[in-house]
Order: C-alpha cells, then structure tokens, then sequence
C-alpha cells in the first residue's frame, strides 16, 4: 500500500463509504457520499492505484443497465481509513460557520 496523499473531506466520505459493507459499488458511494461521479470516480481510481481497494466488475449477467464495479477495502487499509475518517470527523466538529454564511442568511439581523 502506498501513502493515497493530502485526505479531504470527500476522501474520508469515500472511506467511510467502504468501511460501512463488504463492497460497495461507485454509484452507491456516489449517493452515500452527497458528491458528484467526477468527484468519487478519481478518488476511487486514486485509492485503488494506491493499493488501498481492490475494484472488480460485476459478472451477473440478467442485470439490466451498465455493469457496476464493486471496490472493497483491502485488509490492511482498513485500520488506516478507520483512523482517516475519525480525523476528518474530529476536524468538522471543530470547525465554525464562516461569518460571510451567516450574513447570507441574514441571521445577523436577529441580534
């Protein structure tokens, strides 16, 4: 396994993803997750060149629609993904609204 880099908080929701089942599917990552496939599809491809999952077409054939890839962790990174997103979870919870969102919702003038 190789270091996957800087992890963002749409890594960790990629993790977190993973950590929740078996194998996962793009897709369904892609809903778990509230980001866009152009946003999950690279993170994927990144962590799978890392060695960190293992992706693997779907092989039934009476499915209709496109082919899913299911990803899974591989057994060593689970323990380093788990660590990855309680760091990304201990971050949000310390981070503050910005001033500029509260003036767009106006809750300033409730003072």
């Amino acid at each position: 396994m190789k270091n996957i880099g800087r992890v963002t908080p749409a890594t960790a929701l990629v993790l977190e993803s993973l950590l929740s089942a078996e194998r996962v599917w793009g897709l369904q990552i892609v809903k778990e997750a509230g980001k866009k496939p152009g946003t999950i599809y690279p993170i994927l491809e990144r962590l799978e060149s890392s060695g960190w999952i293992d992706g693997e077409w779907d092989t039934e054939e009476a499915r209709k629609g496109p082919r899913r890839r299911y990803y899974r962790l591989v057994p060593g990174a689970r323990p380093l993904a788990l660590a990855y997103v309680k760091t990304q979870r201990a971050k949000d919870t310390k981070t503050a609204p910005r001033p500029a969102a509260a003036l767009r919702t106006n809750s300033w003038a409730q003072v």
